[in-house]
């Protein structure tokens, strides 16, 4: 495994990523040298208004958010948004508390254009990486080993914000991630989305059908 474990400089850290790049194709990084970690803010749901500044609760990322998302459910008023820890465009926002270990860490990639407020029993995770990546990662096999060593509690689970400094991740070069993400992109919406993942399914199995169709009905000419 090309681990990094050097943790001088940023640009140290960053020239050793660029180096294991051009070696290996792939750095395992921890994610801490690739990102800075802070907790979400306090708002509450009895915060939400009808119109004003967007937010994320929390529990709305268990029960509403997919992977990633451009738009917010909820908002805030000029008030409370002022007075909350803010989500800056492709941060990642983790749900650190949940009442098992499997859902635990659930996150969404911000793409919005614009900073919203996040609720507390959150962390926000600003980095330069291809957001998507990230949060597929965080769906992974791979990052669910890690998290169970780190989550903790019996009727509340929870991972502190801190301790995923440690978590480990393969990093590929951005354009690869770009990459990884827009191949999982497409499976995600054939197996989740409805509206796009069913019509193509059915059209795929349309043009199959008429494929075969045309197979068996076409003879060779008797001459």
């Amino acid at each position: 495994m090309s681990r990094i474990e050097d943790r001088g400089s940023r640009e140290q850290r960053a020239g050793l990523i660029k180096l294991y790049w051009y070696v290996f194709g792939v750095a395992y990084v921890r994610l801490g040298d690739v990102a800075e970690i802070t907790r979400g803010g306090n708002f509450q749901k009895r915060d939400f208004v009808a119109e004003g500044l967007p937010c994320i609760h929390y529990g709305q990322i268990h029960t509403h958010y997919g992977t990633s998302a451009n738009k917010t459910l909820s908002y805030v008023s000029q008030d409370t948004f002022k007075k909350s820890k803010l989500a800056q465009p492709n941060d990642i926002v983790m749900a650190v508390t949940s009442e098992n270990v499997e859902d635990v860490c659930k996150c969404v990639a911000w793409l919005g254009d614009e900073a919203i407020a996040v609720s507390g029993h959150t962390a926000i995770i600003h980095h330069e990486q291809d957001p998507r990546y990230l949060a597929y990662f965080f769906q992974s096999e791979a990052f669910f080993t890690q998290k169970k060593k780190l989550a903790h509690g019996t009727k509340v689970i929870e991972v502190t914000p801190s301790e995923l400094n440690d978590v480990i991740i393969p990093l590929p070069p951005l354009e690869i991630q770009e990459r990884i993400s827009n191949t999982l992109d497409r499976f995600d919406k054939v197996c989740n989305d409805i509206s796009q993942g069913l019509p193509a399914e059915i059209e795929a199995r349309k043009k199959q059908y008429e494929y075969y169709r045309d197979k068996l009905l076409t003879f060779k000419e008797l001459k």
